[in-house]
């Protein structure tokens, strides 16, 4: 289904106010676009499919049961969104205490070189999410927005409610906490001293 270039190049809002008008058609584009990286998120917090795409669906229908009262002034529709799926998994990290359940190393894809390869990247992401998982919440859900989804400082103060400088301070001390956890582990996740 081709979409209206207006569609594809209007904003997230624009779309959502589409969409609490009755065009079925922007909430599409808008779920196109934002479920992809809402799920990647879901996914790094909590590390298991079937529970991040959980939180991505109840996310979206969040946004969509608050679309009619949208107030344009108050969030970007990405950033709202960001902070829901962040509440939603640290209230399920909470419940079953932290304890992150690990996904076993996946198939790799035809187009990786081999089969080391992806099971080396997949132990590092698992240290990594390990690694996150053990740091203090606040530290880790700012590493990952900056570091992981590539977010801005301002726009991940605005997702976890502080301030640029508080996130920069949160970033700094999970980098740490980071560096602390796996430099002594560069041999095994495949990393040279050179």
């Amino acid at each position: 289904m081709t979409r209206p270039a207006h569609q594809m190049q209007a904003s997230n809002e624009d779309l959502l106010d589409a969409f609490a008008k009755g065009d079925r058609a922007a909430a599409l584009v808008l779920t196109e676009q934002l479920t992809p990286r809402v799920l990647a998120q879901a996914h790094r917090m909590l590390g298991n499919s079937a529970e991040a795409e959980d939180v991505a669906q109840e996310a979206m229908l969040r946004l969509w049961r608050i679309a009619p009262d949208w107030d344009h002034g108050r969030a970007k529709v990405s950033t709202w969104l960001y902070r829901v799926v962040a509440n939603l998994c640290t209230d399920r990290l909470r419940k079953r205490g932290r304890a992150v359940a690990l996904d076993a190393v996946a198939e790799p894809e035809d187009d990786m070189p081999s089969v080391a390869q992806a099971m080396q990247s997949q132990t590092r992401m698992d240290a990594l999410r390990d690694a996150l998982a053990e740091l203090p919440e606040r530290q880790a859900q700012a590493v990952a927005l900056r570091h992981l989804e590539e977010l801005g400082n301002p726009e991940i103060a605005d997702i976890m409610g502080e301030s640029v400088r508080t996130v920069e301070s949160l970033i700094a001390r999970g980098k740490r906490g980071l560096i602390a956890r796996l430099s002594g582990r560069k041999a095994e996740l495949g990393y040279d001293d050179d």
